[in-house]
Order: structure tokens, then sequence, then C-alpha cells
């Protein structure tokens, strides 16, 4: 049974509880919700499988299609002849069924079997210590059962004949045959979409590897952006054969046609980001158009700081993790840093009250998150070491010790400084992230004003002698209050202790700190707004609300440009922009004009300017770009599924069959592939 929806791409989840009905057992009523889930798929189905195994939830359900009283007195009086019916149609087939019709049968029932566990996110197999267990097959064969007690006579009997055969090994490659398909189904829908981006995550740990998860980003045949979540590549390589091995298996493997894509956006960082660069320099070096840009489900401040191979500036990354964790163990840990709080604002309670709004929620994530860190510093002090002494017992010995390890990075001065400097320079940046992640609006503005942010950045480089000493005395201040040392790190001192013995704590910070921070971002923010990227994001001007809000000057036709390759008709460009322009330059009284890309993308008349159109669905598919709450499913399944599901039952084929749920699989298709892929083990089923 699915605990989910059947209709494509429902949002419902455990944030939004909805009731579950049951598809009817008569076929004329399965029928007509079949046609109202607007799933093929579902077509080939008997009403007695969706009757088992299918639901459609409270917003989409329909109450017309409820069986009547009437309707519901025929099914009790027919149900007995079904059953029999069917008993004997399952007794005549088990005669009459060839071997190889038997053979595709049962793989038939497995390959449902397996499908409808992966998309419950539950493990199909017993899991051991460090394997899965060869011994059982644990929820699979249980399912098998039932199946079997429930009347299959084909499965039982083949069952009983290949037992031996259905090993976890062979399990394993059911499920990767799933997986294939499925993504053999998803290549088809962004190849019939057209362009398309290419994002990846946070790395995510499976069977002890490490694994980057990949997202397609495309605008639909109905003019909605769309993600896809596509699977997990392999970074366990050596980084000099790893780029190549990404990008041929995103290509050969996949079969994604990277000529189509346009944009590529990366969130990963700590120890690994190095690789994730090198496979993002490569895929641009390869293909040009793949724009690298901003991922949308990323402050523009935190990920310009997790790129940072500093061990400063990854000292605070990593306390910024270790709190976010920390906290979200208990509310009592969140009520004793609101004390905390109190303790150190006894006076200016509207401000407390503030920070401790803004502490209830994930601040280590904000776009001001270095600012607020240095508000609540002495406090957080406070609190995780009144949690560490334990005086009165409340705590377990894990989050004392968790709290030792937070007290000891926040008296770090190497934390103290890399925290300043972070603060101050960020500060730059910050109007700027916040902007480019807000409305249709504000990105138009944000792409104007980046000039302006990086000539203010290159302002603080040719001076950064005078800012660094503000930021110097600014730390040493605070380290004095906290009664931390001011002192250059100890692992340097360890590894260069000739070098650095009588160095300067300041000047130290300067050149191995403050210098750098600088120039990376000036760097990083170069690259990921380039200029094509900036002129995408000025053609947000082709929002309606961004029109009349401008209307004294035209859309820039020179920015446009940028996607003259890509529409049906660059002749007709300047004359249709300029159409588009006057529709929309004058408000009528009371009107109002769509003020996003995603309600611009549904206007009717929008299909009457077919190069705006095209450059409308160009620009929907940037990852910089905020998705629609109904558009963004896919990466939401996403972190619930890394969340929910502990390390040793992750899969990466379970996660591709759960996350794409909603994608048709045909069995018969699914079965011809496995016996095109393995036809030794097909032979042996």
């Amino acid at each position: 049974m699915q605990n989910h929806c059947a209709v494509p791409s429902c949002s419902s989840s455990k944030f939004d509880p909805q009731p579950l009905f049951r598809f009817p057992r008569d076929p004329e009523r399965s029928k007509k919700w079949v046609e109202k889930c607007q799933r093929k798929d579902l077509a080939d189905k008997s009403p007695d499988q969706l009757y088992r195994f299918y639901r459609v939830c409270g917003k989409h359900f329909d109450t017309s299609l409820i069986d009547s009283t009437k309707d519901n007195e025929t099914e009790r009086k027919g149900r007995k002849k079904m059953k029999k019916s069917q008993e004997d149609t399952v007794k005549e087939d088990v005669q009459t069924l060839s071997e190889e019709d038997e053979n595709k049968e049962f793989l038939k029932s497995l390959f449902e079997v397996l499908l409808l566990l992966g998309e419950q996110s539950i493990p199909p197999i017993t899991y051991g210590d460090s394997k899965w267990d060869t011994q059982g097959l644990g929820n699979f064969q249980a399912l098998l059962e039932y199946r079997m007690n429930c009347g299959d006579g084909n499965l039982k009997k083949r069952y009983e004949v290949n037992k031996q055969c259905c090993s976890s090994a062979q399990l394993i490659h059911l499920l990767e045959v799933c997986e294939k398909f499925i993504r053999s189904k998803l290549v088809e829908e962004v190849k019939h979409n057209g362009f398309f981006s290419l994002l990846t995550d946070d790395l995510v740990k499976i069977s002890e590897e490490w694994y980057l998860p990949v997202f397609i980003r495309f605008v639909d045949q109905s003019n909605c952006q769309r993600e896809r979540f596509f699977g997990f590549l392999n970074l366990e390589e050596d980084e000099d054969v790893l780029a190549e091995k990404l990008l041929s298996e995103i290509t050969e493997s996949w079969g994604l046609d990277m000529e189509q894509c346009r944009g590529q956006a990366h969130s990963c960082s700590g120890t690994r980001f190095s690789k994730v660069k090198t496979f993002a320099a490569a895929l641009l070096k390869r293909y040009p158009m793949a724009v690298l840009t901003l991922r949308s489900t990323r402050t523009l401040n935190i990920v310009l700081a997790g790129g940072m191979a500093l061990s400063g500036v990854q000292l605070v990354m990593s306390t910024f993790m270790k709190i976010e964790s920390f906290f979200s163990q208990s509310p009592f840990l969140q009520l004793e840093l609101e004390h905390a709080i109190s303790i150190f604002y006894p006076n200016k309670e509207e401000k407390a009250n503030k920070l401790k709004e803004i502490c209830r929620t994930n601040w280590t994530r904000r776009h001001d998150a270095f600012n607020v860190a240095m508000e609540v510093l002495e406090a957080l002090l406070l609190c995780v070491d009144s949690v560490h002494d334990n005086e009165d017992m409340r705590w377990t010995d894990q989050v004392t010790h968790n709290a030792l390890e937070i007290s000891k990075a926040l008296t770090d001065f190497e934390f103290i400084m890399a925290l300043v400097v972070l603060k101050n320079v960020t500060a730059l940046t910050q109007a700027f992230g916040q902007n480019v992640q807000g409305k249709a609006t504000d990105i138009h503005f944000a792409a104007a004003s980046l000039k302006a942010v990086l000539h203010s950045l290159k302002e603080v480089s040719e001076n950064i002698d005078v800012y660094h000493e503000f930021w110097n005395d600014e730390a040493v201040n605070l380290a004095a209050a906290m009664e931390i040392p001011v002192k250059v790190p100890r692992s340097i001192l360890r590894k260069h202790q000739s070098e650095y013995r009588n160095i300067r704590p300041e000047h130290y910070y300067k050149n191995h700190l403050s210098v750098l921070v600088v120039d990376y971002i000036i760097k990083e923010l170069n690259e990921l707004f380039c200029e094509e990227h900036v002129k995408t994001l000025r053609c947000l001007t082709l929002v309606p609300t961004v029109i009349e809000q401008n209307k004294s000057t035209e859309p820039e036709e020179d920015s446009i440009q940028v996607f003259k390759n890509d529409i049906p008709t660059v002749a007709t460009l300047s004359a249709e922009l300029h159409c588009w322009w006057v529709k929309w330059s004058k408000k009528g009284k009371g009107e109002t004009f769509p003020s996003s890309l995603h309600e611009t993308l549904q206007l009717p008349d929008v299909k009457f300017f077919p190069n705006m159109l095209a450059i409308l669905r160009l620009i929907g598919i940037m990852p910089t770009l905020s998705l629609e709450d109904s558009c963004n499913v896919a990466y939401k399944r996403f972190k619930m599924y890394i969340e929910d599901i502990p390390l040793k039952f992750k899969s990466k084929s379970l996660a591709v069959i759960n996350l794409n749920y909603d994608v048709g699989c045909d069995l018969d298709s699914v079965v011809e592939m496995y016996m095109k892929t393995n036809p030794e083990e097909a032979e042996e089923l």
C-alpha cells in the first residue's frame, strides 16, 4: 500500500497530512479514478491491484466517485463471483503459460514488489553489521510470501523453484535495473522539454562511500519550472581523473545531452569541495554554455565561506554545523541559550527577544549568520559551559561532550578572528545576496548592483592594512572580554615553529586570513556571476511588474542577445520586444500584473510572443532563481529522505525510486531491460 498520493507531483507530506482513499474495486469506477489521476502507467493494472496498493489523498478526492449504497451492495453481491473467477483464471494461467512467459511474470512480480517498497522508502533487504544480509531477504521476502498466500499461483510456483536464486546480490541488481529504467524515463522527459541546468547538493554517505546528489532543472510543456532527482555520482576517485569519470557517467551511462545544459550550481562544502570545483570547471570547459551560478537553496554568504580552504574559516563553518545539530537535540537546550541571552542583555529586552527569535530558526544558514554569531557569542559560550558543567545532572554524557567541543572552538582566537573578518567582509555582499534570492524586482536590482559590490570589495582589498587593523582591534577586544588569549594557531606553530616563532598575531592573520578572504570572495563573485549570468538575471525585466516599475525605459536588448542562438526568430526579436514592453508598460486602474517569472510563464498571451516565451523558459532553468513551492517537490522529498532514513538503510537505487515515485514504470519494459542487461541471471531465475 502507498503511504502517499498517486497523483503526480502531489505536494502532500508529513507537514501537510491528508486522508488517503483506496481505489474502488469496481472496474468502471477504478478506470475513472485512473483518468482523474492522469497516470497512464496505472491503466494496465487490475482494479484489485489498484485497490490494494494505490491511494488518492483528500486534495484530489472527488466525492462524486464514492461508492453509492446501491453500488456497494452490487459489489458485495458480486465479490464472491469475482473471487471465484480470479481463482479459476489463476489456475488456468498456471496451466497454460509457457516457461518463458512464466519467467517474465515471475520477474514482473519481483519488480512490482521492489517498486512498491522503494516508493515507501522501505529497505527490501535485512541489514547486517556491514553488508546487506545474505541469509534473509527481510521485507522483500515477507511481501512476496504475502502475495503468494493471497493466491498468486504463478509466483508461488516459480518462487519454490528459484528461491535459492533470489540472493541479496541479485536483488541489488534488480534494484539497479529499476534505477536505470526510471532514469531513462527522466532523460526522455528532459529531452522532450529542451534546455536544462545541472545542480548538485551536499555529499551523502552511502555504504561507506561519498556520493554527489544530482538534480536537473527544466521548464516543462505547461511552462512550469521543474526539478528532478537523477541519482548519485560516486566521489571516491582521485581528483585528477574524477571530473572525466563523472562527465562520462552523466553523458554515456545516464544519456543526458550536455549540449543542452545552460547552467550549473553546486552546494557542496568542506574537505571534498575541491573535487566538486574541479568537476564544475571541467564541465564548463567542455560545455561553455553551462554557466556556473549560485543555487537558490543556499544563501550567498554561506556558500562563499563554505568554499574557502582556510583553517580559520573552516573552523567557523564546522562549529556552525555543530551548533545547529546541538540545539536541535532538545527544546530544553534552546531554553538554556535563551536564558543566557537574557543574562547578557538585561537592560535591552527588545534586542534580547529579537535574538531569541532568531536563534529559534536555522540562524547559521542566514544571510547575516556571522553578524548574529557575533551578537550571541558570549551568551552561547555561557550556555555550552553551563551544559558541560552539568551541575544539576540534567544532560547526558554525549550532550555534555558535544557542549565541550563547541566551547573549545568558541574559545580559540583563530575562531574569533575568522568570525570577525567574515562578519565585516560579507556585510558588503549581504544585501546583494538577499536580493538575488528575492522577487523578480529584487533580482533585477541585484544584477544592476553587482559592479558596486565588487567595487567596494576591491577598495577593501587595496586598503587591507587599514581595514585589518580595525578588524584585529575588534577581535582582540572581544577576546579580552571572553578571557581568550590572543595567539597564532597552535597547529601552525607546531608545524612551522622556526618560521612563525616570533611573528605577531596581527601580522599572521592579515596575510593568512584577511587578505585571502577578501581576494577569494572577489574571485568567487566573478565566477558565480559572470557576464552571461548577470545578463540572464537582467532579463527579468521582461516580467510585467518589473516593466511597469521601469516603464520609462525599454528592456535592454543587449542583455537579451545572450539568448540569440536559442530563440526561434532572431530577426523579429527587436519588434517583438517592443510590443511586449508596450503591452505591459501601462497599468490600468485596478489592474494587477504578474510579479514573478512563474506567473509570467502561465500567461495565456505569452504564446503569441514566441521569442519572449523562449527567453522566459531559458531564464526559468537558472539555478539562481527560487522555485515556487508546488514546483520544488523533488528537493523537499530529497531532504526528507536524507534526514529520515537511517544511514545504514540509505540506498542510491532506492532513493531514485522513492524520489521519482510518480514516474510511470511499465513492468514489461523493466523486465525487458533486466533480461538484456543481466541475461545470465534472468536465465537462472
